[in-house]
């Protein structure tokens, strides 16, 4: 048969034995003529999985009934390479093999009622769905949208029936009473969890800890390790007196009550060769003085490094990095540990996919440098594959901090030289192989993250420290990698302007896709944030009511915020006591909120009617000041504490400062920092304050 042929008749497998994944774009490097065909009773799926990060998928048909096969084998070959029907769009690789698992179920569930002679999936009744609905009401009553997703495949018989041909299904399964369960959905929300403060808050310590203070210990043992690798010729003035040179080496250990490196209960000869820097042979003749020597101070379970530089408070963080690989201690552990510590604070302070971390390269930091050299602007170029066009990704690039670029550099020091992706898998480790893919998958990532976190918590437990990573008492931590991500749209859609900036930083097409991915419409992102808010500054107003400074303010609403707060303070007073219980506070702020907001530079005592920012918004704020249009220097609303006048005060010594400066500032510029302190200085001299202090 001709190739024009196949081609104007794709769907007629009888045709002849077609590669299942024509209709794919290939791993760069692969041939079609290297993957499966049709007749193949098991069709591999990696060659099409272009992401680094993904493992191997098969489609095992041996699995299913084999009465069934031939229908199941006609459906996967139309998902993987059929042009798809109209208003169908093409299923991803790992949605197509979560498919075959559904259909599998279904299939043996199947098997078991019909009799022998019935073959054709054609002949499913609507009786036969129905059964099989009610089947799995009865396995998951409580999982929903496990129902959903196993019930969903059976459509695609329905959906896919012209490529299926006398495999298709001759109803609409969506027809049946009761197929589609009725749910009230929210629309455009992420129901990922987030991190709570107090396990976000020591994880993030933790993992700066291992790349700012324990990564030098690693990145040694790591080089010892390469070079006895290496297993290079010793230089040959090494090789002499090593009689002499031991002697003083095991003084050194024995004066230092240190114990010698060991390897099963004796002294590790090649370690010891590698300190003298001879082959372990020349040591063999001299076993009785190493024994002498162990019998003083006795022997390490195992080592690279023994003198640990890292501090834990005031002690070593651990107390050496051990060759041994079931060791906790042992680098094979530790270098993970600090990969994946890299991998947290990227994945947090950077907002990226895990996808998108995963093809981090060598060499994709950018860093931008001012006149003086220093450092203003990072960023990281990897590929965005979620929403693009190209399955194969895209480039894009995220703008990231110092604090970023510092794990980048690690992971680039971490890795061998020859090896670009910095999550690839590292190569220490008892039998260590290369992985199909280039980098690590998702779930070994997630089982890396709670590895991490369960070894901390052994440091605090051994060190006696409180700062371990725990959600609380009865509440067990399981970390996954959309943890983060999620975590950190929190954050920045708290900040002023923040969902415009998570838009951007998240590279989402528009403000309301960020708004429902931090969680910000029904979900009660809002009313959460803003009952946060209000208790934090309740609380704030009691320290100030309660030291007096209400008293002490000044600038155009002093006066306002007095009153304001006084009348806050008698109605937060309940018995003689200040409120001090958050939920009391809620209340409280709920009917009698002040709508003060404490800021930097000034305290903004909210009248919308005065407020400039609202009269530039139009009106359209639901009532709040926006800290992004505040004009300080101008509105009528702004009160101004002992704080904030301080932090004017500094602005004009700023100014001073640069106006100093040389080389001589540009005179647009100058003219402009100069206008600016005049300004500062007239704002503050007007509401009685000094524009430097005395």
């Amino acid at each position: 048969m001709s190739i024009a042929t196949f081609a104007r008749h794709p769907e007629d497998v009888s045709l002849e034995d077609p590669y299942v994944l024509h209709g794919r774009p290939l791993k760069s490097g692969i041939h079609l003529q290297d993957t499966s065909r049709y007749s193949q009773d098991v069709w591999r799926l990696t060659p099409a999985r272009l992401k680094a990060h993904e493992s191997a998928q098969i489609l095992n048909f041996p699995t299913l009934p084999q009465r069934f096969r031939p229908a199941a084998k006609r459906l996967f070959y139309a998902l993987l390479s059929l042009e798809a029907p109209d208003g169908e769009e093409s299923l991803r690789i790992a949605t197509i093999r979560g498919k075959f698992t559904a259909l599998k179920r279904f299939l043996k569930w199947l098997d078991r009622r019909w009799s022998p002679e019935r073959n054709e999936l054609a002949e499913l009744s609507p009786a036969d769905l129905d059964d099989y609905r009610k089947h799995l009401l009865a396995l998951f009553p409580n999982n929903r949208a496990r129902r959903s997703t196993l019930r969903a495949v059976l459509r695609l018989l329905w959906r896919w029936r012209r490529r299926l041909g006398e495999h298709g299904l001759r109803f609409d399964p969506l027809d049946l009473e009761g197929w589609s369960e009725s749910k009230q959905v929210r629309q455009g929300e992420n129901d990922t969890d987030r991190l709570p403060e107090e396990v976000l808050g020591p994880l993030l310590v933790w993992a700066l800890r291992f790349i700012d203070d324990f990564a030098p210990d690693i990145l040694d043992a790591d080089r010892q390790w390469r070079r006895n690798r290496a297993r290079r010729p010793r230089p040959r003035h090494l090789r002499r007196n090593v009689g002499a040179r031991l002697q003083r080496l095991l003084g050194d250990y024995v004066s230092a009550g240190r114990p010698l490196p060991g390897w099963h209960g004796q002294p590790s000869l090649t370690h010891i060769a590698h300190l003298l820097g001879c082959h372990h042979s020349a040591l063999s003749s001299h076993r009785q003085a190493l024994d002498a020597a162990a019998a003083i101070v006795g022997v390490t379970e195992s080592v690279f490094i023994d003198r640990v530089q890292g501090k834990l408070g005031e002690k070593p963080w651990i107390s050496s990095i051990s060759t041994y690989h079931n060791s906790a201690n042992s680098l094979a552990r530790l270098a993970r540990h600090l990969q994946i510590a890299c991998y947290i604070v990227i994945a947090f302070l950077s907002g990226m996919r895990d996808s998108e971390i995963k093809h981090l390269k060598r060499g994709c930091l950018e860093i931008k440098y001012d006149e003086d050299g220093r450092p203003y602007r990072w960023k990281l170029n990897s590929l965005a594959f979620k929403g693009e066009e190209d399955v194969a990704g895209i480039p894009a690039t995220w703008t990231v901090n110092a604090t970023v670029a510092r794990a980048i550099r690690m992971l680039e020091q971490l890795q061998p030289a020859a090896r670009d992706y910095l999550f690839a898998a590292l190569p220490h480790g008892a039998g260590n192989k290369a992985s199909a893919n280039k980098a690590l998958g998702t779930l070994t990532t997630n089982l890396q993250l709670n590895a991490f976190t369960a070894f901390v918590n052994r440091l605090c437990i051994e060190g006696d420290r409180p700062d371990t990573i725990s959600a609380g008492q009865g509440h067990k931590i399981k970390l996954k990698t959309s943890h983060f991500r999620r975590t950190l749209a929190w954050f920045i859609a708290r900040r002023p302007g923040g969902v415009i900036a998570g838009a951007m930083q998240y590279r989402h097409h528009s403000i309301q896709m960020f708004e429902g991915y931090a969680g910000t419409s029904d979900s009660g992102f809002r009313a959460e944030v803003e009952s946060e808010q209000a208790i934090a500054r309740g609380e704030v107003y009691m320290e100030m009511i309660d030291a007096h400074q209400h008293l002490y303010l000044a600038g155009p609403s002093a006066e306002e915020a007095a009153r304001r707060l006084q009348d806050f303070g008698d109605r937060a007073q309940f018995q003689g006591q200040v409120a001090t219980d958050k939920h009391r506070m809620r209340r409280i702020m709920k009917k009698h909120d002040p709508a003060v907001y404490p800021g930097e530079y000034i305290t903004c005592v909210n009248d919308p009617s005065k407020a400039l920012c609202e009269k530039a918004r139009r009106g359209n704020s639901e009532g709040l000041p926006s800290h992004g249009g505040c004009l300080p220097l101008a509105c009528r609303n702004v009160a101004l504490t002992p704080e904030n006048v301080a932090a004017w005060q500094r602005e004009v010594a700023r100014i001073d400062k640069r106006l100093a400066s040389r080389p001589t500032l540009a005179p647009r510029l100058r003219q402009l920092l100069q206008s600016r302190r005049s300004e500062v200085v007239e704002f503050l001299t007007s509401n009685g304050q000094e524009a430097v202090p005395s």
